[in-house]
Formats: structure tokens, sequence, C-alpha cells
């Protein structure tokens, strides 16, 4: 049996008919790099769930583990005039998961999700599971349909 925020996850994956895979690391995989190599995967293949507060609004930007998101450019794809990284207590009351164990969807309080658009170019891409030693790896586009993301340019020029 699964932590009750996995077990939340699973229901959802299985409610939509997505072929998805739910794997638990022990090692953990809080992180993208912790992630990455728990699972054997390029960093930008794990998708980071990040939550923002733009303007009122409280938004899920989900960006590639191998780039940092850049808030104008995420307020910018919501309408916001700005947009910060929501603190734990945000995350947690916004998502109904903590930083670290994030998924992106099966959530509380999201008004918008976002994609970044370079995540579509994967056959698989893993997204947090609920807990920080959880991961779901699915096809990108599925991710989309399920999270109900619209995709936009999210990420920070290297």
């Amino acid at each position: 049996m699964w932590p009750e925020a996995v077990e939340r996850v699973a229901g959802e994956l299985r409610a939509a008919a997505v072929e998805a895979v739910l794997e638990e690391f022990p090692e953990g995989a809080a992180t993208a790099q912790a992630a990455a190599k728990a699972i054997g995967c390029s960093l930008a293949e794990v998708v980071k769930s990040l939550v923002f507060v733009c303007d009122s609004s409280v938004v899920l930007a989900l960006v590639p583990g191998d780039r940092r998101a850049d808030e104008q450019k995420v307020a910018a794809a919501c309408g916001a005039g700005q947009a910060r990284v929501a603190h734990a207590r945000e995350v947690l009351a916004a998502t109904g998961y903590e930083p670290g164990a994030v998924a992106p969807f099966a959530l509380r309080a999201i008004d918008v999700v976002l994609l970044e658009q370079s995540i579509l170019q994967y056959e698989r891409v893993w997204v947090g599971a609920g807990s920080p030693s959880h991961m779901a790896g699915l096809a990108p586009l599925e991710l989309q349909r399920l999270s109900r993301a619209r995709t936009a340019d999210l990420v920070a020029q290297r």
C-alpha cells in the first residue's frame, strides 16, 4: 500500500486511463537531479512541478529538470503582472502535496497549469507522484491532457 498522496496519483492515472509507470525510489527523488539519477534518465526528462503566485492566481509551471523557470515568462503566460515562487505552506495548500513531491494533477486549488513546450519532444517524461520517493513516467501529451496544461515558453535562456 502506498502513502495516501501516492494512491491519489495512482487513482487519477487509472481513472483517466493513462498508460503510465508509477515507481518508488527508496533512495529518494525529491530533486530533479536525484530523480534523474534514480530513474536512469536525462535531467531534461524529469519534469519539475513549480508553484508560483501570479498576482492573485496560483499557477503550476511544469518545466524540464535541466532548466530554470523564468518568473517573467510564467507571469506573461498567465496574464499576470508579476510572479513569485510560492512558499512551502502555499505549495501544500494549493496542491495537496509537500514540496519535492508535487504531482501535476489531482490538485487542490491551482488556477492555471502551464507546460514548457520543449517537454513535448520526449517519448516519456517523469513527474512527481505524491511523495519524495515516488515518480510517474508517462507520455508528455498524456501529461498535458491529464494536467489540463497549456503550453508556453517558460524557461530562462541558457
